[in-house]
């Protein structure tokens, strides 16, 4: 009882739910409670920041790495989310345009405090590396081009090890027989012989439809709830606002001429339109930004190797265009308007969809549909693991032994992400 009050008062402190138990259970049952109330407690807007944050400075590898350093941060260690729900998250992120990764961190942080946690979640998350980029658009950050190659090569050389930790992770959890090891490899080689963004949608849609036809989950079971407490009436208001915004900003562009809201119109557009992460929407935006004179096409790449070369979300490349502007607004307030015209799609369509989400995969039939997504999910990340993470980073006998050793750290000295990626990238510099 005085552990009780404790934890409680404890609680109070920090801003967490306090979620209460009944005693004399079995010990499964108990030892599951402990798990479900570890998962269902909320946090403050500040843990989810700061949380978010560590993994801004730290998450080198592109998309699909980050989803890697999420499983580990809030999956494994602080177990915020249970697999399965981690699993349908992404699944559902993939289904959508933008960036999966960052929209991955707004589900989880709205699960965890609200609109506020989506807010402070990719805040966190976005808000390093687009101050780097915007620091080098203006030329405070030139030591960009003297950064060590050596050390990029070690924070590559470690995203390999986390994408190949996540993969592991849920493999075994979502490839557990043979129909869904066929469902991965299949997945897998789809995508590697045909790396185009819409066969990835297309491999996700087959998934979906034969995991409907072939897997036949029974009604009563487990359900890993999402604490979502967004109303479906708000949610329905902010699909129609992303909707609205995608075919009205084009007609607002042309009554308001102006460099101001043709910027905010073409991120939002790219936002809305992109799948397949950051490096596909690369070439819509030099499409558009190169032609009307915002930036040259020499800026335009070195932004893009600065991207390469920083953590976090790869759409953050949006406020080094924005800043680099040469015509205002350019410079901070060039380079916020974009970063949030790039990102607001993300904010409705994830806020917007997680309510119909959470209680349609309630559903037998939609369960079995998400064991062929899911199953699918670890197929297309492993692809992943080996185009691009793999190709573009291990070159050589030593690099494949830095990969190795990252692997060992992480999977059995389990020790924290951020710790085996300093390792890695002093690593990276002292080998080269």
């Amino acid at each position: 009882m005085r552990a009780t009050r404790r934890a409680r008062h404890a609680s109070k402190r920090t801003g967490e739910t306090w979620v209460t138990h009944r005693r004399h259970q079995p010990l499964s049952q108990h030892v599951a409670g402990m798990l479900h109330f570890r998962m269902t407690r909320r946090y403050p807007a500040w843990t989810v920041f700061l949380a978010f944050l560590r993994l801004g400075v730290t998450s080198f590898g592109g998309p699909v790495a980050h989803i890697g350093y999420f499983h580990d941060e809030f999956v494994t260690r602080r177990q915020w989310l249970s697999e399965r729900s981690f699993a349908d998250l992404v699944a559902l992120c993939q289904f959508l345009p933008g960036p999966a990764s960052s929209q991955t961190g707004m589900a989880i942080g709205l699960s965890q405090a609200g609109f506020a946690g989506v807010l402070a979640a990719w805040v966190g998350f976005t808000l390093p590396s687009a101050v780097l980029l915007v620091l080098f658009s203006l030329g405070v950050g030139a030591w960009g081009d003297r950064l060590p190659t050596g050390l990029l090569h070690g924070l590559k050389l470690v995203a390999v090890a986390v994408v190949a930790q996540a993969v592991w992770g849920m493999g075994r959890t979502f490839c557990n027989d043979r129909p869904r090891i066929a469902f991965a490899t299949l997945a897998c080689c789809i995508m590697l012989l045909m790396p185009v963004a819409w066969i990835q949608i297309a491999v996700i849609v087959l998934a979906a439809a034969s995991g409907l036809m072939l897997f036949h989950p029974q009604a009563q079971q487990a359900h890993d709830p999402l604490p979502i407490s967004v109303s479906r009436p708000v949610a329905a208001g902010l699909l129609a606002a992303f909707f609205i915004l995608l075919f009205g900003l084009p007609l607002l562009e042309r009554l308001l001429p102006g460099q101001p809201m043709a910027m905010l119109s073409t991120f939002y557009r790219a936002g809305s339109l992109v799948f397949g992460g950051g490096h596909v929407v690369l070439p819509l935006l030099q499409a558009e930004v190169v032609p009307r004179g915002w930036v040259s096409n020499d800026t335009f790449l070195a932004g893009y190797g600065a991207a390469q070369a920083v953590p976090g979300p790869l759409f953050t490349f949006a406020a080094f265009l924005g800043a680099a502007a040469g015509t205002p607004p350019n410079g901070w307030a060039g380079g916020l308007l974009c970063l949030v015209g790039i990102f607001l799609p993300s904010f409705f369509l994830v806020v917007g969809a997680l309510p119909f989400w959470e209680r349609l995969r309630r559903s037998p039939k939609i369960q079995a549909a998400l064991s062929g997504v899911n199953a699918a999910v670890v197929g297309l990340l492993l692809a992943a693991l080996y185009q691009p993470v793999w190709v573009s980073a291990v070159r050589a006998p030593a690099d494949f032994c830095l990969v190795l050793a990252a692997l060992v750290l992480l999977m059995v000295w389990k020790l924290p992400p951020w710790m085996v990626v300093l390792a890695s990238g002093a690593a990276g510099w002292l080998v080269s």
